[in-house]
């Protein structure tokens, strides 16, 4: 049986919003089977919990935001990426402030504190989300879509006109029966432009951002003394985002996404159109590991 999986121990850190600009300590606790990623503040008494779901999501102004009325927990998709990639099922996210920490800017730190606590598996199957009909949803030249596949792959097109990212192309393709979130995708770093910060932060945007936790261009070059982690890290953080975007739907996918210059608002509009349409799409599981597809067979092995 393909099973669910939680975290073996409880892990903490400590880090900053990205937007906020405010120290936010993070724990990640294990969760019973069917449990679902639960978002919990704790800074608010009592605690409230937000569940991932695609229709908690609110603000997508720069990031993947959770809301239940007026609580709300920022920047989740870095975290829900990891989560992803490691093939977390079930655990409870506590913050004490509205924002998950950007750490470095990618999902690696989230990747690193997900091994130090250890994966166990669970009982009951892992529940997929078969696409089993083609949806796509548009906003003008933007486009996001998911086919059905046996497996999960993605393809991602950015389209920024500037010489950095010019020089290290921006088109990616990933299929997971090949590849390694932990070694091809996680250490992709979010980016964002000198000439728009003032603008941001008069929006109560980026007040966090630094060269540490965010690659950062003038209208020329890369700032950061570091340069690049891979020759294409700006379209494999959009692909980075897009996991965790796709994963706030609360299942793993069975599909291929593909998208042309998406960002979250029209992922999460891509979800939601999913759940809306009849006979979309189906629950599955897999009692047998050998009809599953390959990237699952594994039991993200390379995790």
């Amino acid at each position: 049986m393909l099973r669910q999986r939680t975290l073996a121990e409880t892990v903490t850190a400590r880090g900053i919003g990205l937007h906020s600009g405010v120290p936010v300590s993070l724990t990640l606790r294990p969760a019973p089977a069917d449990h679902g990623i639960v978002f919990r503040r704790i800074d608010v008494d009592p605690p409230r919990d937000i569940r991932s779901r695609a229709g908690a999501v609110g603000d997508t102004r720069m990031a993947s935001t959770l809301s239940d009325g007026e609580l709300k927990v920022a920047t989740v998709e870095h975290l829900m990426s990891a989560l992803s990639g490691m093939g977390i099922d079930n655990a409870v996210v506590e913050v004490d402030a509205a924002e998950i920490p950007i750490m470095d800017g990618s999902a690696a730190t989230f990747v690193y504190l997900l091994r130090s606590a250890g994966v166990e598996e669970q009982s009951a199957p892992k529940r997929f989300i078969e696409v089993l009909q083609t949806v796509e949803v548009r906003d003008g030249e933007k486009w996001a879509r998911l086919d059905p596949f046996f497996g999960f792959r993605l393809e991602f097109t950015i389209d920024f006109s500037h010489p950095a990212v010019d020089a290290t192309g921006q088109h990616v393709q990933i299929d997971f029966a090949d590849a390694s979130f932990v070694d091809d995708i996680a250490r992709a770093r979010t980016f964002g432009f000198m000439g728009d910060v003032d603008a941001l932060r008069a929006k109560g945007l980026a007040l966090g951002g630094s060269l540490s936790n965010a690659i950062v261009m003038d209208e020329v070059r890369i700032m950061n003394p570091e340069g690049l982690r891979r020759p294409n890290e700006f379209a494999i953080h959009k692909a980075l985002d897009a996991i965790g975007d796709l994963y706030l739907l609360g299942n793993p996918l069975m599909a291929s996404y593909r998208a042309f210059k998406s960002g979250h608002a029209l992922n999460n509009l891509l979800l939601r159109q999913l759940m809306q349409t009849p006979g979309g799409w189906r629950e599955r599981t897999f009692e047998d590991l050998q009809h599953a597809p390959v990237a699952w067979a594994r039991q993200w092995s390379w995790a």
